[in-house]
């Protein structure tokens, strides 16, 4: 006779065994997890001292004062870039109505350029007006920047000293030389010539205020509100000469830094510039804003597609309707991603601009488009990515209903469509939204389709322009550390940036889940 304790004895080695394997890789998971989360933190904690230091010596240099005339001629250029898109409205304008004329009368486009002569003078001596302004200011740009390097040399000069005394070579830390900058001597020169500026600035006022007191005939009248929206721009550019000037009277060079521009720089900061020659700006909110754009673009085509069909498939598709969709479905998920992004380069890029061409669109703000990658672009091949993940676990969460539930809802007279959305749809709806989550997380942290398709620039899209904000190039989070990332060299504030982008999508990530969770809870528990 057998003992029983003995299969007794076999079945708790198997349960043991099995609970041993599936708990040591649960284990083994969360260190893995905890390893990449300190790798991170190690890599990525030098940064705020790092750009402290950097926003210090951008201070002590001067470029922080001759930053502040830089901006007024940069906002000077931004002005001469509406005039010069205002010129060309003007010659597209007279073109397109007299093309008929053109035929007929033996009209050339030579006649339409001449038409536009006095727009031209105007916009001319608009150019010109801020060049002796631009020449004392290029002059000073050049000589904090040799201020600026020479400090970037000292600092050098310490890390090398501070890596050597780390490491014991004591004798070679001390033939290290260290140079000392007298900044305020450095900076002197520049701080004396203000009232060469003042001039400059006066002189420069005052050809702008006879230009606007002058404006030239329009060739194409329908284009006068832009003219005006042009001279209003102008007048307020006019109004913040004072408070520039008093802005440059105030500057203090050895202000101290407080220690949360390093924190808000990088999280509010609106430029993401490197190797530049004037100074590296590390903001990472144009990054964000181009990844929460295009996933927002990609979500708001996947979902309605994605649960739609889950419920299509789930409750009204015939059994070989089924067998037909649900395959092809899933099987997008298997086309690698660079694929998708070659596609979107070479299709569907240039026709959503062919598109736009057409004159029955043409009422559409911001159409016709002129960048065929953007953020739209992008947005449509991530959502073709994220449908599979959202249609396949919506469809599990609706299945996993018990039939109870519809049984009871039929018999008591509801029709299919109350039985769905009154129903099915709210008893699966925290599937549903793990279905969307789990797709915005393919989405958010997809790289290779935004570095192809979403036209990597580094701004902030102007979304005073409506429906046209979405066709705007954008560059991402995940776009910027794959494409510098193996550039930069290992410890550089460059190298440590990036690994704060790559933080912040990780708290991003986490942070969308840990919301999910509470709204899932909260819903389970009003359910109950």
């Amino acid at each position: 006779m057998k003992n029983p304790n003995r299969f007794d004895r076999k079945r708790l080695r198997i349960d043991h065994f099995i609970q041993w394997f599936f708990g040591s890789n649960a284990l083994l998971a969360i260190i893995v997890l905890a390893l990449i989360t300190l790798f991170l933190f190690r890599e990525g904690a030098e940064f705020f001292p790092q750009n402290l230091q950097n926003l210090r010596n951008y201070r002590l240099a001067g470029l922080e004062y001759v930053g502040i005339m830089r901006d007024q001629i940069e906002a000077h250029t931004s002005l001469n870039r509406s005039l010069q898109d205002l010129r060309l409205r003007q010659s597209n304008a007279l073109l397109k109505r007299q093309s008929n004329a053109l035929l007929k009368l033996g009209k050339t486009p030579e006649q339409i350029s001449t038409a536009l002569v006095p727009f031209d003078a105007f916009a001319a001596s608009f150019d010109s007006s801020v060049e002796e302004l631009r020449g004392l200011v290029s002059e000073w740009t050049d000589a904090v920047s040799e201020i600026k390097d020479k400090a970037k040399l000292r600092e050098d000069a310490l890390q090398q000293r501070q890596f050597l005394l780390k490491e014991g070579k004591r004798a070679e830390a001390d033939a290290v030389r260290v140079t000392q900058i007298d900044f305020a001597a450095e900076l002197a020169p520049i701080r004396s010539g203000f009232p060469l500026y003042r001039k400059a600035s006066v002189a420069f006022r005052g050809k702008i205020e006879t230009l606007l007191l002058q404006p030239p005939p329009l060739a194409a009248r329908e284009l006068q509100p832009r003219f005006e929206q042009f001279q209003k721009a102008a007048r307020a550019y006019l109004a913040s000469f004072p408070a520039t000037e008093r802005q440059l009277a105030k500057w203090e060079q050895f202000a101290p830094v407080p220690w949360h521009r390093a924190v808000t720089s990088f999280l509010f900061g609106k430029e993401w510039i490197t190797n530049s020659f004037w100074q590296d700006w590390y903001g990472v909110l144009p990054l964000l804003t181009g990844s929460v754009l295009v996933a927002a673009i990609a979500l708001a085509i996947a979902v309605p597609l994605g649960v739609c069909a889950a419920i299509y498939v789930s409750e009204l598709a015939t059994p070989l309707e089924q067998q037909l969709i649900k395959p092809y479905i899933e099987f997008i998920s298997a086309i690698p991603s660079v694929v998708i992004g070659f596609f979107g380069v070479a299709v569907l890029g240039e026709r959503l601009r062919e598109l736009t061409q057409w004159q029955a669109l043409s009422w559409i703000s911001g159409f016709p488009i002129s960048e065929r990658l953007n953020a739209f672009t992008a947005g449509c091949l991530l959502a073709l990515m994220a449908v599979p993940t959202i249609f396949s676990l919506a469809e599990d969460a609706i299945n996993s209903v018990p039939r109870a539930f519809k049984e009871a809802s039929y018999a008591l007279g509801a029709t299919r469509l109350q039985t769905m959305f009154r129903i099915l749809i709210p008893a699966s709806l925290s599937g549903i939204v793990s279905a969307v989550l789990l797709g915005f997380g393919r989405v958010i942290g997809e790289t290779m389709v935004v570095l192809l398709c979403a036209g990597n620039r580094i701004a902030i899209p102007d979304f005073t322009q409506g429906l046209s904000a979405v066709f705007q190039p954008v560059h991402t989070m995940t776009g910027i550390v794959a494409q510098e990332l193996g550039e930069v060299p290992n410890g550089t504030i460059h190298y440590r940036a990036l690994f704060m982008v790559g933080l912040l999508l990780f708290f991003l990530a986490l942070g969308i889940n840990w919301l999910a969770q509470g709204i899932v809870r909260r819903y389970k528990i009003s359910a109950g």
